[in-house]
């Protein structure tokens, strides 16, 4: 039965999820009306571009939310050591302690990725730019900072790919808490030498 939605935005958590249960080119259009609820006219009606526009309108939901609570959080820093703790919450949270894929990652692993490349490359080159940020005011040289916020972000997607391949949410969750318990160290360690 077709559901009646009044906002395009309402939409589009439903589509993505669409999207990270069937990947892109494995969501049909009929797949995608029975995960929305919608009809194709309806589907058309807020997306006149078909699919293409669907996926570029649920990656740019993504990357404001990432930019909200993550990134924006990490370059605007008083306290980077509590922001960076606060956005690994929120990050556990987002990916529902690694119950929920990281659909960026999911479209930049597959041939869609040429599709969204420009979309794909904004969001984690800001997550990353903006973690180094956030370890730069801590102290860390730019160089340890670039090669720290690498290793956080690749941490993160690789335990959502590894926890989703094993179907273990847990290898998640025990990734974020060992970045987490990395953080304090480099506090400490900037105590010790003197540069705090």
């Amino acid at each position: 039965m077709a559901r009646t939605v009044s906002e395009r935005s309402d939409v589009l958590p439903l589509l993505a999820e669409a999207f990270r249960e069937h990947g892109y080119e494995g969501a049909s259009l009929a797949l995608i009306g029975e995960a929305t609820g919608l009809g194709r006219g309806s589907l058309y009606h807020f997306f006149p571009g078909g699919k293409e526009e669907m996926a570029s309108a649920v990656l740019g939901e993504i990357e404001a939310w990432f930019e909200t609570n993550i990134f924006k959080v990490l370059r605007t820093a008083e306290h980077p050591e509590s922001a960076l703790l606060q956005t690994l919450d929120a990050t556990e949270e987002y990916f529902r302690s690694g119950r929920r894929i990281c659909l960026v990652g999911a479209f930049a692993l597959s041939d869609t990725r040429d599709r969204f490349s420009r979309a794909l490359r904004h969001y984690f080159s800001e997550w990353r730019a903006a973690v180094a940020a956030a370890l730069a005011k801590t102290g860390q040289t730019p160089p340890e900072a670039a090669g720290n916020a690498e290793e956080i972000v690749l941490g993160i997607q690789g335990a959502l790919v590894l926890a989703r391949a094993l179907d273990d949410p847990g290898i998640f969750s025990r990734a974020i808490g060992r970045i987490r318990s990395r953080l304090p160290k480099v506090r400490a360690k900037r105590r010790r030498s003197g540069n705090g």
